[in-house]
């Protein structure tokens, strides 16, 4: 996405004050953290070179518009001026040197093992996401919490239904929290993957529709979620605490694993029980009548 590697770096300069790292903070400043001959200097590169990258353009000249050219010692140097942490630092590296991948498109489906393995977990909501951040698959109690069966498949993109549908306030009540840390993953993932024309009309399409997402997107939030603790408010089983992990299913279909852990004898994982317990129950009574 143009324009991704001089307003990350912006963003990220705008946040250090210079006492931070050793500079007097006094003077007059037109715009807030370091200036761009602060952060040239600090990392030991030249204010051309480094206003070449805020600016999309390679160190090789004026005519240059990839930064391919950029080493592993000046993005090292930038990623300890401007205190990255370990997901920012490569996502520095994804957007300066972005590689030019085939127009392959995330798998649409998982494979039938993967579906065995969601449905075998009978106690812990579980889903797999492509590198969209749509739901493929998901268990029975992912779908009793969630309620994706007979959903459109554009109504399964987690962001897409965090900042378009008005229910998600009332679903996450620290929807603010979960609208960052969205924004952030797919940030992150819209630098490794910038080629895949679904990430930027998702991009666009939210950029349009949500004011709320406008304004996140522009802060340049970076994070991995490997992990974390959601709290989500369902309709039937009530406050839920549901701590979450994420693994990788396989680098080749860019397809995550995401699973919720309640903790064992908490309030939450007994509401998840008689969730399950009452929607598996659901069905059997439709039937026999």
């Amino acid at each position: 996405m143009d324009g991704d590697l001089g307003d990350f770096l912006r963003s990220r300069r705008a946040r250090i004050r210079p006492e931070e790292v050793g500079l007097p903070s006094h003077g007059r400043r037109r715009v807030p953290g370091l200036r761009r001959e602060e952060v040239a200097q600090l990392a030991g590169v030249s204010v051309d070179y480094y206003v070449r990258l805020e600016q999309g353009r390679g160190p090789g000249g004026p005519s240059r518009t990839k930064t391919g050219g950029v080493s592993d010692a000046v993005l090292d140097a930038l990623a300890r001026v401007l205190r990255l942490d370990e997901t920012e630092h490569a996502y520095l590296r994804a957007v300066a040197r972005p590689r030019r991948q085939p127009g392959r498109p995330p798998a649409p489906r998982v494979r039938p093992g993967v579906q065995l393995l969601l449905d075998s977990m009978d106690r812990t909501p579980a889903f797999v996401l492509d590198r969209r951040m749509d739901v493929l698959a998901w268990n029975a109690l992912g779908n009793a919490l969630f309620g994706y069966d007979g959903t459109p498949p554009e109504a399964r993109n987690v962001p897409r239904r965090i900042f378009l549908d008005p229910a998600a306030r009332t679903l996450y009540p620290e929807w603010h929290a979960v609208a960052v840390q969205s924004v952030a993953y797919l940030r992150m993932l819209a630098g490794h993957h910038q080629d895949d024309r679904g990430l930027t009309s998702l991009v666009g399409e939210l950029s349009l529709k949500s004011e709320d997402f406008r304004r996140l997107w522009a802060d340049h939030p970076v994070a991995e979620c490997a992990y974390g603790v959601k709290r989500v408010q369902h309709p039937v089983a009530g406050l839920l605490t549901l701590p979450y992990e994420t693994l990788a299913i396989s680098a080749s279909t860019d397809q995550t694993l995401l699973v919720y852990t309640p903790e064992p004898g908490s309030e939450t994982e007994e509401r998840l029980a008689l969730l399950g317990s009452w929607t598996s129950a659901v069905p059997e009574a439709t039937e026999r009548a």
